[in-house]
């Protein structure tokens, strides 16, 4: 078998080829470049300028080291799931891809702790420590193949996360790369109460721009003692959106309240895992709860209480483990359901407080049929996470953009509701200016501020999270007289 040869004279691809243990961890030429133009935000393509494949931290530290120390810009990748351009090189970047750094590095079930390398595959740690009766909480649609690493840096959440939190609330300490290719450990791996700045907190949901991290622990819980999960149908969206609040306000907290419309049940339906949800539906809610055996069916009865007295057309629990996972099967693979039943679609991620859930989807109703694109939504409905997914055709002239305006109308209306652009997809560069919605220019400066105590040169993922300097009051001037206009 030949050797793998370097075929440029470009003296950087030389340099880094060296850094990471030859030609066979670098890419470099156009047609292998070409997977790495975009993340799961389809929408924009940028090719990098190489893409480096580092075994261990002190390989991601001397690639940074080298790329701070000639002007590169660098950002790190994991498996491309990102859904809002977080690892799209936009400014010609060398990609430092984890995706070696797979391993499981170590275990300890007294303290209830792993310890993980980026690369590791989010649903890997449970089926890894299933067997023991543990798992790891964080759960994203995408968990059968997006990487903990990636988790990190968008502070993703998923179906679960009503009652056991978003990543942050599962990272006990991380090895990070800083942007000059130092390595530095952050975190108390788990003692509580420790003094100091929370810096776990401020690098969890920084999609990428203050550091790379390299090794991560993270909290693992005992599996609960009993679960059950119920399938509600209603007629009308107002009537699930209101068992929605009926249920929190009952002093229920589920593991898992999921609501999916119309148009979102007609793309799961068509997809891969079917259950046979009614066609002329108008809502369903997929509703999970867990803990100790003995008050399992006691919060089983009161949800069947609620979604009574909202009018449910019918309501039923799984009556198997099989069919449960189907039910969540159907579920977890609704984004990339909508592929079968339009050509492309946006996803959008915008929080609301829960009792404004009937308004939104009204205005976000409306704002589908003012585009004159579809608009399903899927979403985290006990916490407000909102998913519209706005679908179009980007061989029509015009359609792209539109789906983007359509997107940016339901991120204000989130705004507006008192709610916020983002809960689990991060910012990227698809949110950039949306991040006026929420912040003024103080605060928006105060961020970047903080950016350039850990990335002061902005080598790393420049031009992501932040709009750039200035118009926000013009901005909230023109969106105010759109408003008043009608438009």
């Amino acid at each position: 078998m030949a050797v793998k040869k370097i075929r440029t004279k470009d003296k950087h691809i030389v340099s880094l080829a060296a850094l990471v243990s030859g030609p066979g961890n670098i890419l470099y030429q156009k047609e292998d470049l070409i997977a790495y133009d975009c993340d799961g935000f389809t929408i924009h393509k940028h090719l990098p300028k190489a893409v480096v494949f580092p075994k261990n931290t002190e390989e991601v530290a001397a690639v940074v080291k080298y790329c701070s120390m000639n002007n590169l810009p660098f950002l790190a990748r994991g498996a491309g799931t990102g859904l809002s351009g977080g690892a799209i090189p936009i400014n010609d970047e060398v990609i430092i891809s984890l995706v070696k750094m797979k391993k499981l590095i170590s275990v300890d079930l007294e303290n209830r702790r792993a310890v993980v390398e980026p690369g590791f595959v989010n649903l890997k740690l449970t089926n890894s420590i299933a067997d023991k009766g543990y798992y790891y909480a964080p759960d994203p649609s995408s968990q059968y193949c997006c990487t903990i690493g990636g988790n990190v840096a968008e502070n993703a959440g998923g179906a679960h996360c009503l009652k056991y939190g978003v990543t942050t609330n599962h990272i006990l300490g991380l090895q990070v790369v800083l942007p000059n290719g130092d390595i530095t450990e952050i975190g108390n791996n788990g003692i509580p109460d420790t003094p100091g700045y929370d810096l776990l907190g401020l690098l969890t949901g920084s999609e990428g721009t203050l550091g790379i991290v390299t090794k991560i622990t993270v909290r693992i819980l005992k599996n609960p003692e009993a679960k059950q999960t119920v399938l509600a149908y209603f007629d009308r969206v107002e009537d699930g959106s209101a068992a929605v609040s009926d249920i929190i306000s009952a002093g229920i907290v589920p593991a898992a309240l999921e609501m999916m419309d119309k148009t979102a049940i007609e793309g799961v339906e068509a997809a891969a895992f079917p259950v046979g949800h009614p066609k002329d539906i108008e809502t369903v809610l997929l509703i999970e709860v867990d803990g100790i055996s003995a008050g399992i069916e006691d919060q089983i009865a009161q949800i069947l209480a609620v979604c009574t007295k909202w009018n449910v057309r019918e309501v039923k629990a799984a009556q198997s483990e099989a069919e449960r996972a189907r039910w969540w099967a159907n579920r977890k693979t609704g984004f990339g359901a909508m592929g079968a039943i339009s050509p492309d679609y946006l996803v959008q991620d915008g929080v609301i407080p829960r009792s404004k859930l009937p308004e939104v989807l009204e205005k976000i109703n409306a704002i589908s049929r003012d585009s004159g694109l579809r608009i399903a939504n899927i979403f985290h409905a006990g916490d407000g996470n909102l998913h519209p997914l706005v679908l179009f055709d980007s061989r029509i002239p015009g359609q792209t953009e539109l789906a983007l305006e359509a997107g940016s109308a339901c991120l204000q209306v989130c705004a507006d509701a008192g709610g916020t652009i983002t809960g689990e997809h991060g910012v990227g560069i698809e949110k950039r200016e949306e991040m006026r919605f929420v912040f003024t220019d103080e605060e928006i400066a105060a961020q970047t501020d903080i950016r350039a105590v850990f990335n002061p040169e902005n080598l790393l993922n420049a031009g992501k999270l932040f709009p750039s300097p200035g118009r926000c009051a013009e901005v909230k001037k023109e969106m105010k007289e759109m408003k008043t206009a009608g438009v």
